[in-house]
């Protein structure tokens, strides 16, 4: 680890690229919390994301929430830039993929062949991997427990090194398996298991255990979570990197197109739910519904997101296993793209507004929450103006209720740590 540590002090020059806006004077840094998915190798169109903010410099990240992918990307960052800066932080989120595509070479069994997807919809390798999961648990593939990522890791990132770290306050969610919950890992608690935890999906690996408690992959209780950088965060400003596709146009019809869709729809979930509790809470302190003393507790959060919707469209749930360098190095590309188009269009926003608007973007109608609001049950369908002067009856949200629900939401309380 020495040699690592020594390694980084003289890290390379990345290529710079012209990544300022045209025409835009260089100022201070927008900051921002940024909340990175889970996907596999489709993680490098985070990379490529990360890449291009720490060129340019237009934001100043204070928070990493992150999740399976997402969570190796932030602690590959954080180390990073804690040794070396920006330009470290690049170099070393350079050679980890690069070291991911090299080990790919040597244990990837699910290599993607173009010819044969294009033939089948799907890769024999990818359809013998699905059965054998199916079969088999990993406990019985895979008993010495290898994986390969935790050599990666290990060889990168000095994780006692990182917990001194105050340039980048990290969270990274994995999932209790005996409890269903999620699990939130701090910058001091940070170790190559916690990261593997994150990253644990048990049809490949065996939970990680961390204290006696097992854990697998945090994508499924928190693709990624969003609510520790409300409580342990200054900045307002939530920026999510999504990497799973929200929305997709026609019908999967094809055994792989609805794997694929399942797949992501069941790793969005988390998510959806938790900005629709956001959403929730913004139309109460928006509406003037609670009252001070509860208002108080509640952060105004600016919510902005870069969707992977066009981006990613094109791929399917099996090139999240594939590892060749040049299939990696496309993604980090369209993310350096992505986010050079996002910010153009939207850092305007960024200290003023949510550039999303989470009701029509993330939930399937506004109806419930009108209802909830106007003190009506949503299965009523009335109007709001008629709710406010109805009886209260057993099936109506009241104002004292909504209140209660609403504590439930975001809040800027200091809390126990999940």
């Amino acid at each position: 680890m020495l040699a690592d540590r020594k390694r980084l002090l003289r890290l390379p020059t990345m290529p710079r690229h012209s990544t300022r806006p045209r025409g835009d004077a260089p100022s201070t840094p927008r900051r921002v919390n940024l909340a990175l998915q889970g996907g596999g190798a489709h993680g490098a169109f985070a990379w490529g994301v990360l890449d291009w903010v720490l060129e340019s410099g237009c934001i100043d990240i204070e928070g990493l929430s992150g999740t399976s992918a997402g969570s190796m990307n932030a602690v590959v960052y954080a180390y990073g830039k804690y040794r070396g800066g920006a330009d470290g932080a690049r170099s070393l989120l350079h050679e980890f993929w690069q070291a991911v595509s090299r080990s790919g070479d040597r244990h990837n069994p699910m290599r993607h062949w173009p010819w044969m997807a294009a033939l089948f919809g799907s890769t024999p390798a990818f359809e013998w991997f699905k059965a054998v999961t199916h079969a088999f648990s990993p406990y019985q593939l895979n008993p010495a427990n290898l994986n390969p990522l935790r050599d990666i890791l290990n060889g990168l990132v000095d994780f006692e090194a990182l917990h001194a770290c105050r340039d980048t306050k990290l969270f990274l969610t994995a999932t209790n398996v005996r409890t269903g919950k999620p699990r939130v890992f701090h910058n001091a608690e940070i170790t190559a298991d916690a990261v593997m935890a994150s990253a644990c999906l048990p049809q490949l690996f065996q939970a990680v255990e961390i204290d006696g408690v097992p854990y697998w992959d945090g994508g499924y209780m928190g693709n990624p979570s969003l609510y520790p950088l409300f409580y342990h965060a200054d900045a307002r400003d939530v920026v999510i990197l999504h990497i799973n596709p929200i929305e997709r146009d026609g019908t999967p019809r094809s055994a792989a197109e609805i794997f694929n869709r399942v797949n992501e729809i069941s790793f969005n979930a988390s998510l959806i739910k938790e900005l629709r509790a956001i959403a929730f809470v913004q139309k109460l302190r928006d509406e003037g519904a609670l009252k001070d003393e509860f208002a108080r507790r509640y952060k105004n959060v600016l919510i902005h997101s870069i969707r992977a919707d066009r981006a990613l469209a094109d791929l399917s749930v099996e090139t999240k296993f594939e590892s060749d360098w040049g299939f990696l190095t496309m993604l980090r590309d369209r993310g350096r793209e992505t986010a050079r188009r996002w910010f153009e269009e939207n850092r305007r926003h960024l200290g003023v507004r949510s550039s999303v608007d989470l009701r029509s973007e993330f939930l399937t109608s506004g109806t419930e929450l009108e209802s909830q609001l106007s003190g009506r049950a949503a299965a009523t369908g009335s109007g709001s103006e008629h709710s406010r002067t109805a009886p209260r009856g057993a099936g109506q949200t009241t104002p004292a209720r909504a209140r209660k629900q609403a504590t439930r939401g975001p809040s800027i309380k200091p809390r126990t740590r999940s």
